[in-house]
């Protein structure tokens, strides 16, 4: 059965789920994504790359920067939606929208809920340390992220995942994932679990104050924070007035005094144990291997990061 549906996203993250449901022949009424912004060296308003796409394959686009207002909600209510789809787009949805489509709105999330809740869930579930992550489709709410959920897909958090690596993996799971749920909601035969109330938390934001490492926490927890920062917006530090993105590393055995260098191939102390950086990239240039890095910026034995 085609469904007619709207796909809301707007990041890469979203794609391999509108292309699922193009291949597996659902009907795209429209494609809701966020307005374009400014982006690059000219600063020239740059649309989505779910905006991008769309537009390439000739759907029609709405870009609008809020729902909220009565027009845009008669306008999406006139689609005669069979269910929207909801993929990191980056709106709050208002009752009036979510209870437009026939079947509902249903959402695509990357955690599992009700952990990690809300804008970032790949980034701080990585930096937290979780060994588990995943996919979900739910039922939206009102509420952010609460709905009940109605199809699950679990994948490991390696020692070598970092945002990039994480991401693409539950972007694939996530669009057959998508597929599977909706065939049930489709036949009537699917089975909605309500979210628990036990550990909520929520993936907030990404802020610049907190990509900056602080050598005083523990080895483990600077892995993670370099992992989940990378590739975007990137961990750093500051070396002889540089500004230095930290964009791969490995945990391991050694001790001084925090943020001191402890050879000369870029291992350093922390709060308890130590990192050896990886990949490194100064301001203003290209990432590079440590080594590499090295031949032209050597940093000594002793020197102390900020």
């Amino acid at each position: 059965m085609t469904l007619r549906l709207a796909f809301m996203g707007s990041p890469t993250f979203a794609l391999p789920a509108l292309e699922a449901l193009l291949q597996a022949g659902h009907e795209i009424a429209c494609v809701y994504s966020q307005p374009p912004r400014p982006a690059g060296r000219g600063k020239q308003d740059r649309p989505t790359p779910v905006h991008a796409f769309a537009a390439e394959r000739g759907f029609e686009v709405r870009t609008p920067k809020s729902l909220k207002k009565a027009e845009e909600q008669e306008a999406f209510a006139a689609l005669k939606l069979d269910a929207a789809i909801v993929v990191a787009y980056g709106l709050i949805l208002p009752k009036a929208i979510l209870e437009a489509p026939k079947l509902g709105a249903f959402n695509l999330h990357g955690s599992l809920l009700p952990r990690w809740r809300g804008a970032a869930p790949i980034q701080r579930a990585i930096m937290a340390g979780d060994e588990i992550t995943g996919v979900q489709v739910m039922r939206m709410e009102e509420g952010l992220d609460t709905g009940p959920v109605l199809a699950t897909a679990t994948t490991p958090i390696t020692p070598e995942d970092n945002t990039s690596t994480l991401h693409d993996r539950l972007a694939t799971l996530g669009a057959a994932l998508l597929l599977e749920a909706l065939a049930k909601v489709e036949n009537g035969t699917t089975v909605e679990t309500p979210q628990s109330e036990v550990g909520v938390t929520y993936a907030h934001k990404i802020t610049p104050a907190e990509a900056r490492v602080d050598w005083t926490k523990p080895a483990r927890e600077i892995d993670c924070m370099i992992r989940g920062l990378a590739p975007h917006p990137g961990a750093w530090f500051d070396l002889g007035g540089a500004r230095i993105k930290a964009l791969h590393a490995r945990a391991e055995a050694g001790e001084g005094e925090a943020g001191m260098v402890l050879d000369d191939a870029l291992l350093i102390a922390c709060g308890s144990g130590a990192v050896r950086l990886l990949t490194v990239q100064r301001e203003g240039r290209g990432p590079l291997a440590a080594e590499a890095f090295l031949r032209g910026n050597p940093v000594a034995s002793g020197t102390r990061l900020a």
